[in-house]
């Protein structure tokens, strides 16, 4: 793949929301795919979030692969949310990394393998910066080392325009994926960069969502040719 899959630069703000509960992120994607539809706003978004515990379901379902009971799920804490991407259940919680690009596709002239690839691409490349070599696996998008999956990818496009995204495990709570067949697969492991420094025998003290962050950035510049500036949520 070329290092960038869109030929002409265009601008995006990327905008930080900390730590923010899944639905209220949901809600601002869809406000702001509303007003990229009505040409409200022209400027593409990218939201950077790290999510309360919650896991999703995705166009596929996901019931069938969560493991525990409500009531379970209900005494940890753990909301239960149906949505429109792509893909099966999967866990969110504090410590991953979770990138949602609200952009103009059709706009782009960029195909839906391409951004999928190059989503994956940018988590690649972001696993390099801390030295783990991770790869894409023919069971299912995403990034991966070995049978351990680091990374994942869920879109949905409306209109031409992306939403939802990427998920990257750095340094979360990975016991409750094992309450969930994880994107519907059986017989795989979770994994995240802490995880796999500590394998190494590499000191990951060090390990800051800020340099995940800039990672991200720097990487979607790079593979999606976009030039970024930097909004704080209100």
């Amino acid at each position: 793949m070329p290092e960038g899959i869109i030929s002409n630069k265009r601008s995006a703000v990327f905008i930080d929301l900390g730590l923010m509960e899944y639905k209220r992120a949901l809600d601002l994607q869809i406000k702001t795919l509303k007003l990229k539809i009505d040409k409200t706003i022209i400027e593409d978004r990218i939201f950077f979030v790290e999510h309360s515990p919650v896991f999703t379901l995705g166009k596929r379902g996901g019931k069938e692969n969560l493991t525990v009971s409500k009531e379970f799920l209900k005494i940890k804490g753990i909301d239960l949310v149906q949505t429109d991407r792509g893909g099966n259940i999967t866990y969110h919680g504090p410590g991953q990394a979770v990138l949602y690009p609200v952009i103009d596709l059709e706009h782009q002239r960029v195909g839906v393998k391409d951004f999928v690839f190059g989503l994956e691409e940018i988590m690649k490349r972001t696993a390099l910066d801390f030295n783990i070599d991770a790869d894409r696996n023919q069971l299912n998008h995403g990034i991966w080392i070995g049978n351990s999956k680091i990374g994942s990818v869920g879109i949905s496009i409306k209109k031409g325009i992306s939403f939802h995204g990427l998920a990257m495990n750095i340094n979360l709570d990975l016991e409750p994926f094992s309450w969930i067949n994880p994107c519907g697969l059986t017989n795989i492991s979770m994994t995240s960069v802490e995880k796999e420094i500590k394998k190494a025998g590499s000191n990951h003290f060090g390990l800051s969502m800020k340099q995940v962050k800039n990672s991200f950035k720097k990487h979607f510049s790079s593979v999606l040719s976009y030039d970024i500036s930097e909004n704080h949520a209100d």
